[in-house]
This record gives structure tokens, sequence and C-alpha cells, in this order.
């Protein structure tokens, strides 16, 4: 295994957890929180959630899991690549998506405009409240009690009045200080993973080809490398290769782009790391400048498609309709999330009773919410179970 350079976080000097623990026997305190992560309902529940496909649309299409899997494996080749703690940057990888809704980034617009008068939703925030509230798998502590350093890589983004409720945990974006290496390169690999497998699930869907994808500089060099190399190859073999290199080349580039920014700044040890007015690790101006040409590519062509627009109109209004009639009646909700209701309530008003219904919709699978809601709303069926 490669030495760890001074800046990587170690988990013999990490920031600890909200509740005390004996140090684990045979793991770091990452290695723990990995695991605790792989065995949490809701990371089991990413399954079924999905990316951009509907999760019955087609068996090959990905999701939420099988895109945490491919974020945590481009992650590590970084981290091992530049000495950073890999067990670190896995668990951040594993846990990022945890918080999401059903029905993709439109499951999360959806209940976000549910949510406006309650203080709104997003799913790195609700992330962090799976990991610290919503699991319930332990007899000593809520959550999943994981430690500072993943928490704090969970949470990309955050609005100063949110963060200053989160804690110490939201303190960076109150002072304006930097995450660890891992959570950076983990933000960066995230990116990297959905904007190639958007590719890839695209061309099969058929929603985009291959031709249109020639007007996408980043895409177009790796596919005439291919072509160059095999003359002779087609089909889901030309679009793997293409995307392999394609993958490969961006990975490459974020070494070395953050390699050179590590040493331009100066910086040795992790508290330098956090003392930088910008994240360390980065892309070159060249692929930053071509990635904004694929995302936009992605946005015209994919993710505003007819097909996928009508798929994500219809999320938008299962949960709208879901979100309306738990609030209507908070007696159509699980058993569990009806003690949180009334509990929240107590405390918060209707807005707290609004973010136990949150926590419940956020918490389901794709198919779990078209059964809820061919339950409630689907006169056909009759049946009280």
């Amino acid at each position: 295994m490669n030495s760890q350079a001074s800046y990587a976080a170690d988990p013999a000097l990490s920031r600890g957890r909200h509740y005390p623990e004996l140090p684990p026997t045979y793991r770091s305190e990452y290695q723990r929180d990995r695991d605790r992560i792989i065995h949490a309902k809701a990371f089991r529940r990413l399954e079924y959630k999905t990316q951009v496909f509907v999760n019955h649309e087609g068996d090959l299409y990905r999701t939420r899991l099988t895109h945490s899997l491919e974020v945590a494996q481009i992650a590590r080749t970084v981290a091992r690549s530049m000495g950073l703690n890999e067990d670190l940057t896995e668990a951040i990888a594993l846990s990022h998506d945890l918080g999401h809704t059903p029905f993709g980034h439109a499951g999360q617009d959806a209940l976000n405009a549910c949510m406006q008068a309650y203080g709104g939703f997003e799913h790195n925030l609700q992330s962090l409240r799976v990991v610290d509230w919503l699991e319930n798998s332990y007899a000593e502590f809520p959550g999943l009690n994981l430690s500072f350093e993943t928490r704090e890589g969970i949470l990309k983004h955050c609005a100063v009045k949110h963060a200053v409720a989160l804690g110490d945990v939201g303190e960076r974006f109150i002072y304006k200080t930097q995450p660890t290496l891992e959570a950076q390169l983990t933000n960066l690999a995230d990116e990297i993973a959905y904007n190639n497998h958007d590719i890839e699930d695209g061309l099969r869907s058929g929603l985009i080809s291959l031709e249109q994808l020639q007007a996408v500089p980043v895409f177009a060099r790796e596919y005439q490398a291919v072509i160059q190399r095999y003359p002779s190859l087609q089909g889901h073999q030309l679009i793997r290769e293409t995307l392999r290199g394609l993958i490969g080349s961006m990975v490459t580039d974020l070494i070395e782009s953050s390699r050179a920014a590590l040493q331009a700044s100066g910086a040795v040890t992790l508290a330098d790391v956090r003392k930088q007015a910008k994240p360390l690790m980065c892309y070159s101006d060249t692929l930053h400048q071509e990635k904004t040409v694929l995302k936009r590519f992605l946005r015209d062509n994919l993710y505003y498609h007819p097909k996928v627009y009508r798929m994500s109109w219809r999320a938008q209004r299962i949960i709208q309709a879901l979100f309306a009639a738990y609030m209507q009646d908070s007696r159509l909700l699980s058993p569990k999330y009806q003690n949180f209701a009334r509990e929240y309530e107590s405390v918060d008003g209707e807005a707290g009773r609004a973010r136990a219904i949150a926590d419940f919709i956020a918490g389901m699978t794709d198919r779990y919410a078209m059964h809820e809601y061919g339950q409630l709303f689907d006169l056909s069926n009759m049946s009280p179970t």
C-alpha cells in the first residue's frame, strides 16, 4: 500500500464522532464509517432509486447504487495515486447520495417545491440527516455516528442559513474554509462518473446518438482515437472503449492538475489545505471548459429530451400528490413516520410535520413511491392493503 501524503486525512487525528466510542480493534475510524454505510438500509435502497431513467425502464440503466459504486472506484484510484486516504474517500463516495429522493433530480425538484414554505429540501442536507438521525440500527446512538471527516465530505454545498444550524460540520460554509482533499476529489469523481454513465445510458436508450456526440470535443477526441486503433469496432464495444478512454483522460487530468495546484499552494498539512481560498483538487482549464460543453449537451439532448421530460413530469406529479395527501392526513404515513410527524410537529408546528413527510418520501424507492401512489389514488385498486 502506498504511504500517505502529509496532507492526507489521518484517522488517528480524526475530529471524532458526535457520540464518543471506543476505537475499533481491527479497522481504522474511516473503515468503520465505510462499513456502517454499506450495512445501512438507506444504502441498500439506492438500488431502486433512479439516476435519469425511472427504475422500471430497464435493468441495464444506472441506479443511485451503481452510480455510487462507480464514484467510489474512480475516487479510490485518484486517492491512491495521490497518497490520500482511500477509506475516507470510499466512505464519502458511498454515502454522498443517501439522501436522494426517488425519481432522480425530478423527485428532488418536486419535493423542494413542496417544502418551500417549510425550509426547502436539498439532497446533500438530507444525506447528512440520514446518517445523523434517520438510520436507526444501533442501540447506543441515533444514525450511524460517522466521523466528522466523512460527514463533512457528504456535505458538498450548503447555504449559510442551514450551515449555522449544523454546528461544526457546517462551519466551513460560514468561514469559507476547505474540506479534506478526499472530500474534494470525491466531488469531482462524482462528476466524472455521472457524465460518462449518462452518455452510455443515453446511447443505450437511443435518446442520443454517436453522430450527435461528435459535436462534443472531449467525446469526439476519444471516439476518433478508438476508431483509429480499432477500425472494425462497432456497437457496445465501441461505446465502452470510447468511455473507457474518456474516463481515463479525465482522471489523468484531475490527478495532474491537482498535483500542480498542491505544489503551487505550498500546502504540507491538512491544516494548510483547509486554509486555501479555493479547492486544490481541480481540472485543467481546458478540461473544465470541455466538461461545460459536455454538460450542456447532456442537458439539452438527454435531460430535456421529450421522453425523459415526460417521465420527470409524471414523477413530479407523484411526489406532489403524495406530499399533499400526507399533509392533509398524516395517518396515511407509516406508523414510524406518524410518530415522527407528531414528535416534530410538537416542536416546530406544521413545518415539523412537513419535515417528517419529506423524510418519508425521500426514503422511498421509485417502485415504492409508484406503489404508494397507486394505493392512494388509483380508484381501480380498492384493496385496503
